[in-house]
């Protein structure tokens, strides 16, 4: 896996990802303690507000953004976004008024939801090599999962020699090294092959991703995969406190192990996926997270969760959760021309958001007015329902070359380029030229 290290431009972007995370982890502890010092017992509805702020951003702005990084150099942009987000965790610790907050949490976030996809977006085009790039996708699911385990451990060190204040000076140091890293490499810019109106620009990514078999059915595992980690994020604080009444150091534990069964999975993935198709991998892995979740149910219905079977549940969730998730760039990069790549990754970004949106608030009003058990159950069967759209909209037979034909063009059109019949077969994507997918001939 760490051979793909071995190329300079993505490791410095790997680097530039870690050290980002990192910062983004401080961040969120600093968040948390900064909401308790304005509002007090009221903290949780503020960080739930930011929250939800966050998803807003995440699912309106990445689409937009999109529509206005193609007319930009890459490295240019990215390095731009990581300065603002600088800027604002270097405003946050100053502010004294929650609406602030609220504000500079919205900016934050918008930056990120413009970084995040065109990040996504450059590794491909680093590594061409499906092979190399399926290698990235893991690493970069251990660095999320890094991130989740060491952030907030580096955050209770530093709290016992410092101020809570200075984790945003973390945050701002995580951002700055992220834009010389960016900096320090050059990074290819696809450019648009004809000129596009704005509106036309913002939608593409959507259009493309909606008119695709296996990225509608990628749009329902992303239901899925919210479903059950809305379970794991939202209601672990509550099983371990004030179900199991156990200390605040167990929310780490059970939070630990469901991100070290996902770090399991991350490693396991490039052999598995060399062998495998993703849909044989995927569906089976998002259709393990509703399984688990509805046997928890099963067995905490009507009687006390345990703290052993807590564990190994997540510990499984976090396996599931990994192997049904880290391939989706390998759909997306294999679903665009290179043109179209970052408006298709644009896409993805805000379409998951749009799930979690969904998934985050139903976990946490069932746990709070109908008990886990249901909550369980609820969210158990979401999964296993959108497991079963998503077999149905992703066909088995998902081939990258399609046979097709062009009824709209001239017989001496240079894409046709002789094809008798005006029919054809290449790599086939939604493109100018190839507006719908063909349909399924038998045989």
């Amino acid at each position: 896996m760490l051979s793909v290290l071995a190329n300079r431009t993505y490791r410095h972007l790997f680097a530039a990802q870690v050290v980002a995370l990192i910062g983004t982890g401080l961040l969120t502890v600093a968040l948390g303690l900064l909401a308790y010092r304005l509002a007090k017992a009221e903290a949780g509805a503020v960080l739930g507000t930011a929250l939800a702020i966050k998803m807003v951003a995440y699912v309106l702005v990445a689409p937009v953004a999109n529509a206005f990084t193609g007319q930009l150099p890459r490295r240019a942009f990215l390095v731009t976004t990581d300065l603002v987000r600088a800027a604002v965790a270097l405003i946050l610790p100053f502010v004294d008024q929650i609406w602030q907050v609220y504000v500079l949490v919205f900016v934050l976030q918008s930056c990120s939801a413009a970084f995040t996809p065109t990040f996504q977006a450059t590794i491909p085009d680093i590594l061409p090599e499906e092979r190399d790039y399926t290698r990235a996708l893991s690493l970069s699911r251990l660095a999320y999962d890094l991130e989740n385990l060491l952030s907030p451990a580096l955050a209770a060190i530093l709290l016992t020699v410092i101020n809570f204040h200075w984790l945003f000076g973390g945050t701002v140091v995580g951002f700055l090294c992220s834009a010389a890293l960016v900096v320090s490499v050059g990074l290819p810019s696809p450019k648009p092959t004809e000129r596009r109106g704005i509106y036309e620009r913002t939608t593409r990514g959507l259009r493309i991703y909606l008119a695709t078999p296996r990225l509608r059915g990628l749009l329902a595992l992303n239901l899925a995969v919210s479903a059950a980690g809305s379970m794991v994020i939202v209601n672990t604080v509550v099983i371990v406190q004030a179900i199991l009444h156990r200390p605040q150091n167990d929310v780490a534990v059970a939070l630990g192990l469901f991100g070290g069964g996902s770090m399991v999975a991350a490693l396991l993935l490039p052999r598995v996926l060399d062998r495998l198709p993703d849909r044989t991998v995927m569906l089976p892995a998002a259709a393990l997270l509703g399984v688990v979740l509805l046997a928890f149910a099963a067995t905490t219905w009507g009687g006390v969760i345990g703290w052993p079977m807590l564990l190994a549940t997540w510990l499984v969730l976090g396996i599931g959760y990994s192997a049904a998730q880290t391939p989706t760039g390998r759909l997306l990069r294999r679903s665009a021309t290179t043109e179209d790549r970052p408006a298709v990754f644009a896409a993805q970004f805000a379409l998951s958001h749009v799930a979690w949106l969904v998934t985050y608030p139903l976990a946490g009003w069932l746990g709070a007015e109908a008990g886990m058990p249901v909550t369980l159950a609820v969210l158990g069967v979401l999964t296993l329902a959108a497991i079963a759209a998503a077999a149905v909209l992703w066909p088995a037979s998902d081939p990258d070359v399609v046979e097709h034909a062009h009824a709209d063009l001239g017989p001496d059109h240079p894409h046709l380029d002789g094809a008798a019949a005006r029919r054809h077969a290449h790599a086939f994507v939604i493109d100018d030229l190839h507006q719908r997918w063909p349909a399924h001939r038998p045989g």
